[in-house]
């Protein structure tokens, strides 16, 4: 179980140099997980995406995805933040993991398919005796004939079991409302499996789950916050009460 994070401050070399100068880090000193779910979610450039793939990558998950099995890079971009961070862990070990990331899913349902033609080629050989193909785990159905929300979906159904450690970067971005609905019945159940949830997200459904918490990050940092008082839930809340006054102030519609 992941207890806590700390950003080791006296190492890094310049607070004005990037991902260091990103808001949610200039005051960061610790950060607490919830065991069951962590939200990370706040504006565009805050450093959501930095700071969870800092603590996939300190947890020993591939930059672009996947579980620790894995080992591609199709472009080398994640930062050095995960070497300046310090996971606090406790109440032993997990048995499985994923970091999940949304843009570069694509990428990882690429190497899925090349591990098994490389696997298949061998095993035609006479080279291996053959194995269970990644894809097996994943539904058997290959991730690139699916669509992309059909394809996450697969991943949470299938991939995911219990007493695991699940790292999602935007998980919503492929999922309708309802799907993204249906995922928190799925982290529920994972969850009571002893499972343990660490999420960047924009969605208000996708960090609704109630056992959780929530941590915004602004230009001033990163504090915790109440669900209903986070910007993504007000701001959703407000369009969808009044869409039609929203629309004229936006689109400067008169009368």
């Amino acid at each position: 179980m992941l207890q806590k994070l700390e950003l080791i401050r006296e190492k890094i070399p310049s607070f004005d140099r990037y991902p260091f100068n990103l808001p949610a880090l200039r005051q960061l000193k610790t950060l607490t997980f919830h065991p069951k779910v962590t939200y990370l979610t706040g504006e565009n450039g805050m450093g959501k995406s930095t700071l969870i793939e800092a603590i996939a990558v300190a947890n020993g998950y591939n930059a672009e995805g996947g579980s620790s099995n894995f080992n591609f890079s199709t472009r080398s971009s994640h930062s050095e933040l995960h070497e300046y961070i310090r996971i606090g862990r406790g109440g032993g070990k997990f048995r499985t993991g994923f970091f999940l990331r949304s843009e570069s899913f694509f990428n990882l349902a690429t190497e899925i398919e090349n591990l098994d033609e490389d696997e298949g080629r061998k095993a035609e050989g006479g080279k291996s005796e053959g194995r269970k193909r990644i894809i097996e785990s994943y539904g058997g159905k290959s991730l690139h004939e699916q669509s992309h929300g059909e394809s996450f979906w697969a991943l949470f159904m299938n991939r995911f079991s219990g007493n695991g450690l699940y790292i999602l970067d935007e998980p919503e971005a492929a999922l309708s409302p309802t799907r993204q609905m249906a995922m928190l019945v799925r982290m529920h159940e994972l969850i009571g499996q002893q499972s343990q949830f660490i999420i960047a997200t924009h969605s208000p459904i996708a960090m609704a789950y109630p056992s959780s918490t929530i941590y915004e990050l602004s230009e001033n940092g990163i504090q915790k916050t109440a669900y209903t008082e986070t910007q993504n839930y007000m701001i959703s809340k407000e369009f969808l009460n009044n869409h039609t006054g929203m629309l004229r102030i936006l689109l400067d519609e008169k009368g």
